[in-house]
């Protein structure tokens, strides 16, 4: 006897699919990339021996769950303020997409199936690390951006410690030479946040961001700070590895910095936005770039 397959009306597909859209669109999947590259980085450098490669999977898994669950939260804590911004408002809750208790649902199950997962297929310290990472984020950088622009320094903090779940996935410890590519990212980030905090400025300050100082109205303190923190980072990506690299790496390095630091320097420079938007962009194609030298050059 034939049956007869009932499919859903254009209309539903069409419905599902854009909620799933807006369920991928919480967890922020182009940062979650650099948090892969730099976990990947972190538990590499510190295996020895044998490279676990299923042990790398387990530990990008979890991390990304992990990620995704703080990217989500922090949308469904700032979604009202997002629908202030025009960066912002069209996201999925400001702009009236998704119900907030379902994007906060979503939030709390990918944080702690992340951290569970970390915990049951990685060790104990990396599962620590990722919810530490998530409660200092959201429960300290998050509501600081209303307050004070030091929530770049502090958010900074929990902007760096992928590079330290990556390590401990790989090693079962934190490592002294692990805290100089925590620095690595730690001091990547003032040059690129900054740079986006400038070319957003109107729009933070509508919503009531202090992304910015208050009596930089000319932007000259920032982009001086971008400057200073270029160069700081320059310095540090070559401490760590340098018996390690050799010339090679001190040179490779050196290249990649100065291909940063120009543009840091042009956007010292003028407070264009567009200058600042090209300083994004280098920051971008820096980082990756940084970390691979380090990969190949591991001996």
């Amino acid at each position: 006897m034939a049956t007869t397959q009932v499919m859903a009306p254009p209309g539903e597909r069409q419905d599902l699919t854009s909620r799933l859209r807006d369920f991928y669109t919480l967890t922020k999947p182009e940062v979650n990339l650099l948090i892969l590259m730099t976990t990947s980085a972190g538990y590499y450098l510190a295996s020895r021996g044998t490279f676990r490669f299923f042990g790398l999977v387990n530990t990008l898994i979890g991390t990304l769950l992990v990620a995704s669950g703080t990217a989500t939260l922090n949308q469904w804590m700032e979604r009202v303020w997002d629908g202030q911004m025009r960066r912002t408002a069209n996201r999925p809750m400001p702009s009236g997409r998704m119900n907030s208790i379902h994007a906060l649902i979503f939030g709390i199950l990918l944080s702690v199936g992340g951290g569970l997962y970390l915990f049951a297929t990685v060790n104990t310290l990396s599962a620590v690390l990722a919810l530490s990472t998530l409660l200092s984020y959201l429960l300290v950088y998050t509501p600081l951006k209303r307050i004070t622009p030091l929530c770049t320094l502090l958010g900074a903090i929990p902007g760096a410690m992928p590079t330290l779940i990556g390590w401990a996935g790989g090693s079962g410890r934190i490592d002294p030479q692990a805290w100089f590519l925590f620095a690595i990212l730690f001091l990547w980030q003032f040059p690129h946040f900054l740079a986006i905090a400038l070319m957003y400025r109107d729009d933070y300050a509508r919503a009531g961001y202090r992304m910015l100082p208050q009596f930089d109205l000319d932007s000259r303190f920032t982009r001086s700070e971008i400057v200073l923190f270029t160069l700081a980072l320059i310095v540090t990506t070559m401490l760590p590895f340098i018996d390690r690299g050799g010339s090679y790496y001190v040179a490779a390095m050196f290249i990649a910095g100065a291909f940063l630091f120009y543009h840091s320097l042009k956007l010292s420079t003028s407070a264009s936005t567009v200058l600042a938007r090209k300083l994004v962009h280098a920051s971008v194609i820096y980082l990756p770039v940084v970390l691979v030298i380090m990969v190949v050059l591991k001996r």
